[in-house]
């Protein structure tokens, strides 16, 4: 998903990131395996983060000086669909969100 309208702060607070992965890893019951991971870039730089799931993975990728992120949340089951807009505009101070689904599976 593209998150657009994000304060620079939030996006440079890895706090702020880490609550979003965990409430979505809640809300989709997914299994976390390891320890997420952390890249903070020098100014004027932002964040890569990267969770890896049972499941598959969680990653952002933030961009403070553009007022945007871009998330992935990738799962290998179909999942019922939370409410991305108030999450990132929660979590993130977003405006705005476009959220794109791409169905995936083997083709037999």
């Amino acid at each position: 998903m593209d998150v657009c309208g994000c304060p620079p702060e939030r996006l440079k607070d890895t706090v702020a990131l880490a609550a979003l992965f965990e409430e979505l890893i809640v809300l989709l019951e997914l299994k976390v395996i390891g320890q997420p991971q952390w890249h903070v870039f020098p100014e004027p730089g932002g964040i890569t983060g990267l969770t890896l799931l049972a499941e598959s993975h969680l990653a952002v990728h933030t961009f403070p000086e553009h007022g945007f992120a871009a998330l992935n949340v990738y799962c290998c089951r179909t999942r019922q669909r939370p409410d991305f807009e108030a999450l990132v505009a929660r979590h993130l101070g977003a405006a705005s969100c476009r959220v794109r689904e791409l169905p995936r599976g083997v083709e037999a």
